[in-house]
C-alpha cells in the first residue's frame, strides 16, 4: 500500500487542480513501488510533473493577486530544490535520499494540499478565476495589495510555523 493515496480529503473542487494532484499521488505511488534499478526514470517523471504542477499554481497565484515571494510559492521552490537534489544523487547511484524523502514528501503533500492549496482554490473561486482559460470574472474582488505570507492558509502564527515545519521534514529526511 502506498504512503499517499488519493481520497476525497484531497479534493478541492477545481477539476484541473484535482487532476494534477491525482497525477502527483499516482507518481508518488510509482516511486515507492519501483525497485532501485528502475527508479530514476520514475523519479524524473515525478520531478517534471511537480515542476509543471507547482509552476501552474504559482502562475495562478500571480494572476489572482499573490505577491511573488509568498509562503506558498516559497514552499514550492524549497520542495522542488530538494527533489532535484535527490535526482542528482540518484543519478550517481545513491537512492537513499529519494527513499528517505518519499514518505515525508507524501506527508507534506497531504498537508499542503489540504491547507495552502485549499486556500488557493477558495481564493480563485472568490475572484472568479477560471484556471483552464485564465479568465478573471471578478477583477474588482482582487486584493488591493498583493497577498503575502500564506495567502489565507494561516489563521494563527502556529499555522504558519506548521507549514514551514512540514517542508523542513522533507528537507531533513533528504539529508
Amino acid at each position: 500500500m502506498a504512503t499517499l493515496e488519493w481520497s476525497t480529503a484531497l479534493e478541492l473542487n477545481i477539476p484541473v487542480m484535482d487532476e494534477t494532484h491525482k497525477e502527483f499521488v499516482d507518481l508518488m505511488a510509482q516511486v515507492e513501488a519501483t525497485p532501485d534499478e528502475a527508479l530514476m526514470p520514475v523519479w524524473q517523471a515525478l520531478v517534471v510533473h511537480t515542476e509543471e504542477h507547482f509552476g501552474q499554481e504559482d502562475r495562478w497565484m500571480l494572476a489572482t493577486g499573490f505577491a511573488t515571494g509568498n509562503c506558498h510559492a516559497t514552499q514550492h521552490k524549497v520542495v522542488l530544490d530538494i527533489m532535484r537534489e535527490g535526482g542528482k544523487r540518484g543519478d550517481e547511484g545513491d537512492y537513499s535520499m529519494i527513499r528517505g524523502m518519499t514518505p515525508e514528501l507524501a506527508s507534506w503533500f497531504s498537508y499542503h494540499a489540504q491547507t495552502m492549496d485549499a486556500a488557493l482554490a477558495q481564493h480563485m473561486q472568490s475572484v472568479g478565476f477560471d484556471p483552464a482559460s485564465g479568465a478573471l470574472l471578478h477583477s474588482d474582488a482582487l486584493p488591493a495589495q498583493p497577498i503575502s505570507g500564506c495567502g489565507g492558509a494561516c489563521s494563527t502564527p502556529d499555522d504558519h510555523g506548521q507549514h514551514g515545519a512540514q517542508a523542513d521534514k522533507v528537507a531533513q529526511s533528504a539529508v
